[in-house]
């Protein structure tokens, strides 16, 4: 049997979504704002403070029922 690995190129709606960037000009990280626990959170990857700011991405429902942030 032949299996192929391509993926469907399917369009996902997409919408303006507030997320949290990295501060640090060497560091491309950023989270969506529905997945952060707290009220300023800090880069996972180089520790640094983060911004709010907006991207467009992906709908994407968080249905964690820990969504309190601290």
């Amino acid at each position: 049997m032949y299996y192929s690995r391509k993926r469907l190129m399917i369009d996902l709606p997409e919408e303006m979504t507030t997320i949290w960037s990295c501060t640090n000009e060497k560091c491309n990280g950023w989270m969506r704002d529905n997945f952060v626990f707290l009220i300023q959170p800090i880069c996972g990857q180089c520790n640094s403070f983060m911004e709010k700011s907006e991207k467009m991405l992906p709908i994407l429902a968080n249905t964690s029922p820990n969504q309190t942030k601290h």
